[in-house]
């Protein structure tokens, strides 16, 4: 823990043992006689606290801005209770003495609302008690059921949207965690709401019964105790209870109202008092009509006049206002709108540019598949979130958004991967069903129909989902439709690296670089390359999947070699020999490189076919058109079978046929490295499991 986090730590110490102390205090009450005058203090506390819950639920912006009241709540209610037996324990000891033997604060509401007679201290107790238990306490309590109810069904359809907005690009990644943590706290907020409203009807049903054994215990403890007769017993005592009843009930009053507030004030967002006036206030007609009937009722005989005139006479000056407010800040809006009609006009042509843009990778889905992946639509936005954080770090840079949309002129079942508005891959999927990997194996006893497998052509079956788990106890891979679609997509992807790499990606990486490294690129750039050169150096190290993480080396292999040649190509050959311990360790499978060598035979067909200049450069590729297909009908032979075994292996050659060699692969084998000579020496262990002659 740091130096900061400890000193916080020791400024929140007093607070919390404070708190502590003020839960262990309340506690204490309920067992512990408490002095009149202590007594006098902790009912004005409750009452303070009670106003103090009031006026913040007034003036709270949305709920969850008081999401602490369930807790507070129960304090109030656990303090009032506790002070309503303290004034039990006194009464019924000291009830004899008179109207100050619990206190000043009961005696002075006995004699505040009572008059001197405790029967309209009576009457007005119950008139309180009914008012709280069955309008106010009763109606949040059922708000706030129905809105807990409300929000958790309502939880999926608003994860859903948020889910949505990210995979759709309208919010970031942070945006969406913060949206994720107010919808958890809005719904623990009505849950805890839920169960605090029981507080309220609890306390003012354990008032009720707290007052009667008051009142009947006072009165039985006066006659037998202190000789008193029942009518002197049942004036003293019953006043004392009343009293005691009043001062508890009124802070509860308080709080039932504030509780009804914050349920109530559900989607209205601003404090209270706002969204009061601006919709009671915010209609001129109804204002006319209602100062037009309140005039109607001070005309009326034996009804006061001058209440209901001044009345009218306000709520009609205050229609007029409103009717003028709104007729200027319809005229505002009206101009605005035709400032944006303007606007909208002047850029009409640049909106048309914009149907223009396409996306850098887009996966186009069938109806049915995109109805089947709405379902799993978390699932999907998070595996597609774990591929792009993947291809950042094998390969240096980040990867497009990748747009999930539906399209309705592939079919049904099937989806399509674009690259810059491109169809690059497409496959037909069936629900149900999962692709079991058969190259290499005896194919399965099991009913389905063969297809190849779409990332890589391997030799696949379509078999229903209720074989996956017996074929994959059979050493068998299965795999569901989606993993099947984002490992096709994370392929395509993969055979795209140098399309996607754009000039912004190229600038992005050299702005972050270190001080140091700015020197050697303001060395480079504009003396010998250009920035478009150095793209298009890294276009061709991806073309050949080669991760530019190590952007810093890259750079350096640049500059040794940027001085004496600006072909790209032959650059991007120098920057491989920098990097062949990073190529061949990502390549290598347990440690050992495994290569296919290129025989005598075809390295001389390659090294033949070269043509060079003066100067002995290379400055043509001629090979004749039978060697090129007796080349790839032994590549075909010799490289398929650890294809199919799900073997990693490079095909090594000359450096000088490398690219060549490279170029013709492709067109077979699109996923097979082809390293130089050179670059394999780089491996630490090397293990030759073919040759191609």
């Amino acid at each position: 823990m740091s130096i900061a986090e400890q000193a916080g730590e020791l400024k929140r110490k007093p607070a919390d043992i404070g708190f502590a102390i003020g839960i262990a205090a309340i506690l204490a009450i309920l067992f512990v006689p408490v002095p009149a005058i202590i007594l006098d203090l902790g009912l004005a506390l409750s009452l303070s606290l009670a106003i103090l819950i009031l006026m913040v639920a007034l003036w709270i912006e949305k709920p969850l801005d008081f999401s602490a009241f369930p807790m507070v709540l129960l304090i109030a209610t656990m303090l009032r209770l506790a002070l309503n037996v303290a004034t039990t324990r006194l009464i019924l000891s000291h009830g004899q003495e008179g109207h100050l033997a619990a206190g000043h604060m009961v005696g002075g509401f006995a004699n505040l609302v009572m008059g001197g007679d405790f029967v309209i201290g009576v009457v007005v107790f119950v008139i309180l008690l009914t008012v709280n238990f069955i309008v106010i306490s009763k109606g949040a309590t059922r708000i706030a059921e129905v809105g807990a109810r409300f929000t958790l069904d309502a939880i999926p359809g608003k994860q859903m949207a948020i889910d949505a907005d990210l995979s759709s690009g309208l919010i970031d990644e942070n945006e969406a965690r913060a949206r994720r943590l107010e919808l958890e706290q809005e719904s623990s907020f009505y849950g805890s709401m839920d169960g605090a409203s029981k507080f309220v009807r609890g306390d003012v049903i354990a008032g009720l019964i707290i007052t009667f054994i008051n009142s009947f215990g006072g009165i039985i403890v006066g006659v037998l105790r202190h000789n008193m007769d029942f009518a002197a017993a049942a004036d003293a005592y019953i006043r004392l209870t009343v009293g005691d009843g009043l001062v508890t009930q009124v802070p509860a009053l308080i709080v039932s109202l504030a509780a009804g507030l914050v349920v109530s004030k559900g989607g209205n967002k601003g404090t209270a008092d706002k969204a009061v006036v601006a919709q009671l206030g915010g209609y001129p007609r109804a204002l006319i009509v209602g100062s037009g009937m309140l005039g109607v009722l001070a005309l009326v005989p034996g009804l006061p006049f001058l209440p209901f005139a001044l009345i009218g006479t306000a709520m009609f000056l205050g229609s007029v206002s409103l009717k003028r407010r709104k007729a200027q800040f319809g005229k505002f809006e009206e101009d605005k709108k035709k400032a944006a009609q303007e606007a909208r006009a002047s850029t009409e042509k640049d909106s048309v540019r914009n149907l223009l843009k396409t996306p850098a990778i887009e996966l186009c889905l069938g109806k049915q598949i995109m109805n089947q992946m709405l379902v799993d639509q978390v699932e999907l936005t998070q595996r597609v979130t774990k591929m792009r954080k993947k291809f950042a770090q094998l390969y240096g840079f980040v990867l497009p958004d990748i747009n999930v949309t539906d399209d309705l002129r592939i079919p049904p079942k099937s989806y399509a991967i674009k690259v810059h508005g491109t169809e690059a891959a497409s496959f037909e999927l069936r629900p149900r069903e999962v692709l079991v990997i058969t190259a290499g194996k005896e194919k399965p006893k099991v009913p389905g129909d063969i297809v190849k497998e779409p990332a890589f052509g391997l030799e696949a079956m379509w078999v229903p989902e209720m074989f996956a788990a017996e074929l994959r106890d059979a050493d068998y891979g299965a795999f569901d439709p989606m993993s099947v679609m984002l490992t096709h997509l994370s392929e395509t992807v993969r055979a795209s690296l140098s399309l996607l790499f754009s000039y912004r990606d190229l600038r992005a990486l050299t702005d972050n670089m270190e001080p140091e490294y700015r020197k050697l690129l303001d060395e480079i750039v504009p003396g010998f390359l250009s920035f478009s050169s150095i793209q298009a150096i890294l276009k061709l190290l991806l073309a050949e999947r080669v991760s530019i993480r190590n952007f810093h080396l890259v750079l350096e292999s640049i500059a040794e070699v940027a001085q004496h040649t600006r072909k790209p190509e032959v650059v991007a050959e120098h920057v491989r020999l920098r990097l062949a311990q990073q190529i061949c360790g990502d390549i290598c499978g347990g440690g050992k490189l495994r290569i296919i060598r290129l025989g005598g035979k075809w390295d001389t067909v390659f090294m033949q076919s070269l043509r060079r200049d003066n100067k002995g450069e290379i400055i043509e590729f001629d090979i004749d058109t039978k060697n090129l297909e007796a080349f790839a009908g032994d590549a075909a032979r010799v490289i398929k079978p650890h294809v199919n075994n799900g073997t990693s292996f490079a095909l090594a050659c000359s450096p000088e046929a490398r690219p060549y060699v490279r170029m013709i692969i492709d067109r077979v084998f699109p996923n097979l490295p082809v390293l130089s000579h050179i670059e394999v020496a780089k491996a630490n262990q090397i293990d030759v499991i073919g040759s191609l002659s």
